[in-house]
Order: C-alpha cells, then sequence, then structure tokens
C-alpha cells in the first residue's frame, strides 16, 4: 500500500506515538497542549528568534503509522561552524519504506534550506532530550528521559545512519544509599563557610530562580558540544507550569556571597502521570495529578551544573548530598538521571559516587545530504 505524507498536521503528530506502538508501551508523549506549544514558531521563542522547523506525519490506509520534526537551528550553526539539520520526534512502526518516507522529507526540507548533514534524535536543543536508545529497552524512561523502541535504531541504520556521540541515562536507587557518602572534606569545608548558602527552589519567586539557573547553566556548559547559550527567555518558556508540579525539597542554588554558582534542578518523575492520562486533559486529570504528589516514589534530575570559575571546589557532592537527603526524607525511592555524554568524565564521577545504574544507551545519528 502507498504511504501518504502529510506536512504540519499537529493532530496526527500527536497522536502518532499511540497509533505506532499502542497504550501499553513504556514511551510516553508531554502533554497534548505543551507539544503544541513547544512547536508554536510564533511563541516559542526558540524558533521566533534562531530557529526553524517543521514535521511531517506517514499515513498508511487511513492509519497514522509514523511521524518526524526536522528543525535547524541556525545559531549552532553560527556558533560552531555547521551546515547541520535535525530530525526529533521520530516514531513510526517497524516498517523500513515507511521510516525512509519520513526521513527522506526531513532531508528535502533541510536540503532545499541549505543544510548539508542531518543529525539526531534532538528535540528540540542539545539542552533537552536527545538520542535513539540502543540498550536498556526493557527500563521504563524518567522524565527528560527519550526512548525508543528497538527498531527505530536498526532502521536508521539500515538507511545509512551513522551513530555518534553516545551517552548514557542512569538510575540511583535510593532505598540502601547513605548520603553522607558524598561529603569529603571538600564538601565539609564549604557547609561550615558562612560565605555559603544552599537554597531550596520554591513556588514563590520560581521565576527568579530560574533566571539564576539559567545564567549558570550557561556558564557550566558554555564549552560543552553542541551547546549554546539559551536567552532568559528562551530558557524559561519551556517551564511554565513548572510550579504545579515540582516539589519544594528537591532543587537546590548554591550561592557564594549570594552569587548563584551552583544549581541541580530536580522534579518528581512525571511519566507515571502522562501515561495515566495518555498526554491528555481531561476529568480525571486532576485526579491523576494528586495521585502523582500522594504516591510519587521517583524523582528525575533534570540538569546540574557548577559555573567554570567555581569546578573541583565540591559544590555537586554538597548539592548531591542535600538533594538526595530530601528525596529520601521525602519517601523517593529511585532517581532518574538524564543524559550524560561519554566525554562528561566529571558527571560520570558523581554517577559512580551515587552508584547509580546505567540505564539506557543512546547515541545520535547522523547522514550527509547529497
Amino acid at each position: 500500500m502507498s504511504i501518504e505524507l502529510r506536512e504540519g498536521d499537529f493532530d496526527a503528530f500527536f497522536e502518532a506515538p499511540f497509533a505506532c506502538y499502542g497504550t501499553q508501551g513504556i514511551a510516553v508523549s508531554p502533554m497534548r497542549e505543551d507539544l503544541r506549544r513547544a512547536l508554536n514558531a510564533e511563541k516559542n521563542p526558540l524558533f521566533r528568534d534562531h530557529a526553524r522547523r517543521t514535521w511531517f506525519t506517514a499515513h498508511r490506509d487511513g492509519r497514522i503509522v509514523g511521524r518526524v520534526l526536522a528543525h535547524i537551528h541556525d545559531a549552532s550553526n553560527q556558533l560552531h561552524g555547521l551546515q547541520r539539520g535535525y530530525f526529533g520526534c521520530l516514531d513510526c512502526i517497524d516498517d523500513l519504506e515507511v521510516a525512509r518516507s519520513l526521513l527522506d522529507a526531513a532531508s528535502q526540507w533541510l536540503r532545499l534550506r541549505g543544510c548539508t548533514e542531518i543529525a539526531g534524535g534532538f528535540n528540540l536543543t542539545i539542552t533537552q532530550m536527545i538520542g535513539v536508545v540502543a540498550e536498556g529497552f526493557e527500563h521504563a524512561p524518567y522524565t527528560y528521559q527519550d526512548y525508543s523502541p528497538p527498531h527505530i535504531a536498526k532502521l536508521l541504520e539500515s538507511l545509512g545512519y551513522q551513530r555518534f556521540f553516545p551517552m548514557t541515562t542512569f538510575e540511583a536507587d535510593l532505598r540502601e544509599f547513605d548520603p553522607e557518602s558524598l561529603l569529603g572534606d571538600k564538601q565539609r569545608a564549604l557547609l561550615g563557610n558562612g560565605r555559603w548558602t544552599w537554597e531550596r527552589i520554591r513556588r514563590r519567586g520560581l521565576n527568579d530562580v530560574l533566571r539564576d539557573a539559567c545564567a549558570v547553566l550557561n556558564d557550566g556548559f558554555r564549552d560543552n558540544p553542541m551547546f549554546v547559550p539559551l536567552t532568559q527567555e528562551e530558557f524559561l518558556y519551556p517551564c511554565e507550569g513548572m510550579m504545579w508540579v515540582i516539589d519544594e525539597h528537591i532543587s537546590m542554588v548554591a550561592r557564594e556571597n549570594g552569587r548563584p554558582v551552583g544549581v541541580l534542578l530536580c522534579i518528581p518523575d512525571l511519566n507515571p502521570f502522562l501515561r495515566a492520562t495518555r498526554s491528555r486533559m481531561g476529568l480525571s486529570t486532576l485526579w491523576h495529578l494528586l495521585k502523582l504528589k500522594l504516591f510519587r516514589r521517583r524523582a528525575s534530575l533534570i540538569f546540574f551544573s557548577v559555573c567554570r570559575s567555581h569546578h573541583g571546589l565540591g559544590i555537586n557532592g554538597v548539592l548531591l548530598h542535600k538533594v538526595t537527603s530530601a528525596l529520601k526524607s521525602r519517601g523517593y525511592t529511585h532517581l532518574g538521571l538524564s543524559w550524560v555524554s561519554d566525554a562528561n568524565v566529571a558527571s560520570h564521577r558523581q554517577m559512580q559516587k551515587l552508584g547509580a545504574k546505567v540505564l539506557h544507551r543512546l547515541y545520535l545519528y547522523r547522514k550527509a545530504l547529497a
């Protein structure tokens, strides 16, 4: 049967993962309106100021059989000297022709806009969910961990895409973990120094603290591959609504003489809520949100960063000590940690100190655009 491609059909784009994988799988989708908002070219400062996007869905015999997002981060290309376009949100049935049709459409759209290479999965920047899962398919992802079933990587490789930028996501079992193990001489010295404060991220004044977090992220990540500094508006845009889901005890900012120099952003794992609601607002949404708050046991560490001038002082150790202590006291049993590249030796050391186990192995995939 022939494959029909549609460009810009948001309803089909949102429905595609459910149509392809059913409702019993472990993959999740953002809430429908959150996804619509992320893709809004007029309101999302990423697309309004320095990026472009479109999306395609594949249909066969009246059924949605796949989707893909195509986008160009012009600011990234300028900063890193690339002519690269990206694919993201690649979901499809296990069918080579469907995958080929979607990726060919994305490639053609990128080629016509001057790109010489396509890479992914990127959803939507290096600071968000990236990667295609290659190992660990049996493990349910946490919030901010991308997930794809086994056939996605196989289809990409069959179509000539090459792996690069290997990554790992992790899970720490907190039930037997002792947060005191994170404290050495450097960390204890910081805790005993009056110049330092350790501030929980609360709902009141949340945006002000998130602006501080943006500054620390930009400083700490500035030399990382593919990273582009975020404007405050770009950083805050996807955080709208966070006050309804944060736990005020489990995220923290480190300040030296009032200046923010370290941040650890952790939230309850929202994926059980997203699965229960099928990522839609409905009559039962408030009940499922209440259930999440009452029975949450999994938390997700979104990112942690320290200003480069303060590397090596033990700040990450103190932040992790305080946050894991709070998680245990609040009844959390497991902590998921967002992707860490193989080249990030310092973060891998932190994973070892936490006793974290590998959850997923992921890669980016790329291909030249002839």
